[in-house]
């Protein structure tokens, strides 16, 4: 039995027979031919302009896009330095129209009127010791009448060891490659079992340790104090990382060591001067002595602020070495 084939309306016979037959029309629309009328016609001719049109915008859209998405890489970053530039130099102008201005306004140097020739030292040198407590002087300055100059001095260090994190710390975003270069450059500096540097640093890293401690709780009664003393430690803390690497140096300071030492000493010491100098101010009875002068406990809160200037400092100057060797502390 023959088969009929699939296109079997579309053939030149068959459209023959339905052209004579009379049902041509019939025969196009059941084998799926379209009659071109005038409708239709301008119905293509719509449709092919629409299309044309469609094409053309989206075309001008990419040409935009390609546009703006390179304008930040030519001309965006050539408008950003100048207006970067422009308010670099607006900022400065201002900051030195301010300090003229403010050194203009000020006492003459070495004139008699000027307070610092006349009752502000003289208050220091006469009524340091009775008012602090502290016999040496300098330390009763900084710590009990200008405290809170220390205070932003040593928000001063916090800020830079911040400041050089930001820059040269290597933290979880940066890539693997990046890090394992890091730490092969840092194995040219660690030390590969000297014996000699080990052996003088265990014996110089303990006295270092204790003289800068020492340094520090004596900083009210003899020359010395958190700043001199933090720096001994500093310098210890950095000979012992020297002599036996960072993997030992982590075992009891690290990123987290660093953290909570500048946050408690910055935070006890603001808030303790807060409190001696809010009963000072409105004459209220504190209940911090000044103590004996010359005695260890004594001077009010000089001894616990040089311990709290000492920790921030020897923090600092660990953290900045680290910093600047591997990136990371």
């Amino acid at each position: 039995m023959s088969r009929i084939r699939e296109d079997y309306e579309k053939t030149a016979w068959r459209r023959l027979v339905h052209f004579i037959n009379g049902d041509e029309k019939d025969m196009t629309e059941e084998a799926g031919y379209e009659v071109e009328t005038e409708a239709t016609t301008q119905r293509i001719h719509d449709e092919f302009f629409e299309e044309a049109e469609w094409n053309h915008r989206k075309e001008k859209a990419d040409t935009m896009l390609s546009q703006y998405e390179e304008w930040p890489e030519t001309k965006g970053v050539v408008y950003f330095r100048k207006l970067y530039n422009l308010i670099a130099g607006v900022i400065c102008v201002a900051i030195i129209a301010l300090l003229l201005i403010t050194a203009a306004q000020l006492p003459s140097f070495g004139g008699t009127d000027n307070p610092a020739s006349n009752e502000v030292a003289e208050r220091y040198i006469e009524k340091g010791m009775e008012e602090t407590g502290a016999v040496n002087i300098v330390a009763g300055m900084i710590l009990d009448y200008r405290a809170f100059d220390t205070l932003g001095e040593s928000h001063v260090l916090f800020l830079g060891v911040c400041c050089v994190m930001i820059l040269l710390r290597l933290d979880g975003t940066e890539s693997e490659r990046v890090k394992k270069e890091a730490e092969s450059n840092d194995r040219i500096y660690e030390p590969k079992n000297d014996a000699i540097l080990q052996c003088v640093a265990k014996v110089l890293v303990p006295v270092i340790m204790l003289f800068g401690i020492y340094v520090v709780f004596n900083g009210h009664i003899s020359p010395g104090g958190g700043f001199s003393g933090g720096s001994i430690i500093g310098a210890g803390l950095i000979l012992y990382l020297n002599a036996y690497g960072f993997k030992k140096t982590g075992r009891f300071f690290t990123m987290k060591t660093f953290s909570v030492i500048s946050v408690l000493a910055l935070g006890f010491y603001a808030i303790s001067k807060t409190y001696s100098f809010f009963t000072g101010a409105n004459h209220l009875e504190s209940f911090i002595s000044a103590g004996t002068p010359g005695e260890l406990l004594s001077a009010g809160l000089i001894l616990p602020l040089n311990i709290c200037v000492g920790m921030v400092v020897a923090s600092t100057m660990y953290g900045l070495y680290a910093l600047f060797r591997k990136g990371g502390i």
